[in-house]
């Protein structure tokens, strides 16, 4: 790790004003340092500033700083958004982990960590390693010539399935910003991964209506049932009224280069029986546009099967 100077701004405005890299829990931020992949010379720590709290009063609310543990044992908390968090690195991550942190969680790509390794996402025109080598773990959807890595957060993907918001504040006052318009896909510069500007801070996490989430599942696909990144994963919630959908919100996690939403699967199952033949209908189109690279294809079928699979789960038809 290279020596940086560490600042502890008290109040959100100081935080802002310093242009600092923001600190938190330090799960991923760390790491990074220490691979020298990334290198910041100031950290503003700011795990003392006023940005906790769980509200439901007018929609749910989530403080930024509050921890992953925290908010997945909050009973006002959706099940998609309490399931994603928990199947989440070990429960000593989750204890320090922030909410904030894990939405601005960096990709899990070996060659984005390896800096010995072509990477235009770490190393902006020095290529992009995956699309000629091991290539398993990486986005079928939303990938470009130039990055292929998949997006690492569950939770996103349970918040981008439930229309949640981000609610950010910057040197040029506090606006929000919907969860599927802050990620963005690699295309000709995978090295800008978010619409954050410079000195912008999150503070808060929005989800305006979290009754549509009462019936919401998260279902996740990995090569072990521990401390693992998504293969597949599937964040969905279904409203049923007399045996037919009546509104879907789903989102996959695991195959794209963000929170993948399918609107177009949304849309294939309203209206239709609440019913195994009709998921998988719908999940045919999943995968529209997919794109394997040499080693990924099997991601393609997995994420219909998945999708299936979560939708059984909110209709009684799979195990939870």
């Amino acid at each position: 790790m290279r020596p940086f100077e560490l600042t502890v701004p008290a109040t959100v405005d100081e935080a802002v004003a310093s242009g600092h890299t923001f600190l938190a829990g330090g799960t991923t931020l760390v790491d990074l340092m220490k691979l020298d992949v990334v290198t910041p010379p100031r950290v503003a720590d700011i795990t003392a500033l006023p940005l906790r709290g769980i509200s439901t009063e007018d929609g749910l609310r989530i403080g930024a700083l509050e921890r992953m543990s925290d908010v997945a044992a909050h009973p006002g908390v959706p099940p998609a958004i309490t399931r994603a968090l928990t199947l989440s690195a070990s429960q000593q991550l989750r204890n320090m982990a922030t909410i904030g942190g894990n939405l601005m969680q960096r990709t899990r790509c070996g060659y984005f960590r390896d800096t010995t390794m072509p990477c235009n996402k770490r190393s902006p025109g020095s290529g992009c390693g995956a699309i000629g080598g091991t290539n398993r773990m990486h986005a079928v959807l939303g990938a470009s010539r130039h990055c292929a890595a998949t997006h690492a957060s569950d939770l996103a993907v349970a918040l981008v399935a439930l229309d949640a918001e981000l609610r950010i504040t910057g040197p040029d006052g506090t606006r929000a910003l919907p969860l599927t318009d802050f990620y963005r896909t690699p295309g000709d510069t995978p090295d800008i991964e978010n619409d954050l500007r410079s000195g912008e801070l999150i503070t808060d996490v929005l989800v305006p209506h979290p009754e549509h989430a009462a019936n919401s599942t998260y279902v996740k696909i990995r090569d072990r049932r521990s401390y693992e990144f998504a293969l597949c994963s599937v964040a969905a919630t279904l409203e049923v009224t007399g045996g037919v959908v009546a509104e879907a919100r789903i989102a996959a996690g695991g195959v794209g280069t963000i929170p993948w939403r399918l609107p177009g699967v949304e849309a294939a199952l309203r209206g239709e029986p609440a019913t195994e033949s009709s998921f998988a209908a719908a999940a045919e189109i999943a995968a529209h546009g997919a794109e394997p690279l040499a080693h990924n294809g099997f991601k393609v079928p997995l994420l219909k099967r998945t999708l299936v699979r979560a939708l059984l789960e909110l209709t009684g038809g799979g195990e939870r």
